[in-house]
């Protein structure tokens, strides 16, 4: 079977119930059992309490495991949850290796809280497989992966990682929200665990918020984190549930669209000579082009670049544009910009004079023309 076709089916079997082909959203918080705790039987039964589990959430699960080829999946709260989960999970003392550049909550996450947790996090350049396996030699419990990166869509080669890691004794985890399983394996690719941001492009329309966690294995770490979650209570609520599910339904045909209008703005942003730099893997200059053609199907929706004239150009650029909406997140059927530097707060790690797109559903050229206006600036 097409994965497109398994994301259309995937945990949206017709409701036993009634027999209603969209899958209902179950409300109850708390679920009968036997004098002993005996827990319901049924086809969708085995719940106790919606802080541990609950129906929708479960073929919500169904479907993130069939879609990445994983054998289990956690639904979380948001995807920081989902990260702070698995990282959080990992034994007082070790390491984690975390990339160069990578989500900025990620980042602050690893440095301020990890460290309360005796766990030492070590930022790598990711997109050099060397580099990675000469930090390594210290030893590692984990190596987070994020490919394409935030917001330099930066490429990491999995598989090379993948092979260094667990000769280490390492186990592999890869943030692939920007590529979703539209475009990337991670799991086919080496990794053990993969992590969405399931507010992005899984849900695909700016009004959900959710993470995710998908095994390779229903092994002794899926338990860890799933009991981190029960009891810590991250779990996603119902609703919010049911909207990714529904999303997911169209993913492939989104990140399709996503990704032809991504290469066009890419492709007039290179050329323009108000534009200093351009961050795409779809361009076959791109330093990860040559891995990203490898290991994904297209090269994603999201594209950052740097104007002439340094943070006050970007700016400009940000506060001219009419179609483009400032915005933080990404993955929405609109199209977002973001000075990048500036939403991270009083320390950035982004050069500031980069401007992240978030390239949605819109013609092209419409949003090719609001991006040449606001570079040109007023007409004479």
């Amino acid at each position: 079977m097409k994965p497109e076709t398994r994301a259309i089916h995937a945990g949206n079997a017709p409701d036993p119930a009634t027999g209603a082909v969209a899958p209902p959203i179950q409300l109850a918080t708390t679920f009968v059992h036997g004098p002993a705790a005996e827990r319901h039987e049924g086809p969708e039964g085995g719940h106790e309490y919606q802080r541990e589990s609950h129906p929708t959430q479960s073929r919500l699960e169904a479907a993130l495991a069939t879609i990445e080829g994983g054998a289990a999946a956690l639904a979380f709260a948001t995807g920081m949850a989902a990260i702070h989960a698995l990282l959080s999970s990992l034994a007082r003392g070790s390491r984690v290796l975390v990339p160069r550049d990578v989500y900025s909550g990620t980042r602050v996450l690893a440095r301020e809280f990890l460290p309360e947790l005796g766990i030492e996090p070590v930022f790598v350049d990711m997109t050099d497989p060397a580099a990675v396996r000469v930090a390594l030699i210290d030893g590692a419990a984990c190596v987070w992966v994020e490919t394409p990166s935030n917001p330099r869509l930066e490429v990491s080669d999995l598989a090379a990682i993948a092979e260094a890691a667990h000769a280490a004794g390492a186990i592999v985890a890869c943030d692939n929200t920007f590529a979703t399983p539209a475009l990337q394996h991670p799991l086919a690719l080496g990794a053990d665990v993969v992590m969405h941001s399931t507010t992005k492009y899984l849900g695909g329309h700016s009004d959900v918020m959710g993470g995710a966690l998908v095994f390779a294995r229903r092994d002794a770490l899926h338990a860890r984190v799933a009991h981190r979650r029960h009891l810590t209570g991250a779990t996603l609520a119902p609703f919010n549930a049911w909207l990714i599910l529904r999303g997911i339904r169209t993913l492939y045909v989104r990140v399709a669209q996503h990704c032809r209008n991504a290469r066009a703005i890419a492709e007039f942003l290179v050329a323009h000579p108000k534009v200093a730099r351009v961050h795409y893997p779809g361009l076959s200059g791109d330093p990860g082009h040559a891995v990203a053609r490898r290991q994904m199907r297209d090269y994603g929706g999201m594209v950052s670049f740097a104007p002439v004239g340094g943070r006050d150009a970007a700016l400009e650029v940000c506060r001219r544009v009419r179609l483009f909406t400032n915005a933080t997140s990404l993955g929405g059927v609109e199209s977002l910009i973001e000075h990048r530097a500036s939403v991270e707060g009083a320390q950035p790690v982004t050069a500031d004079d980069l401007v992240r797109l978030s390239v949605g559903l819109e013609h092209a050229d419409d949003l090719i023309a609001d991006l040449a206006q606001a570079l040109d600036g007023p007409s004479a």
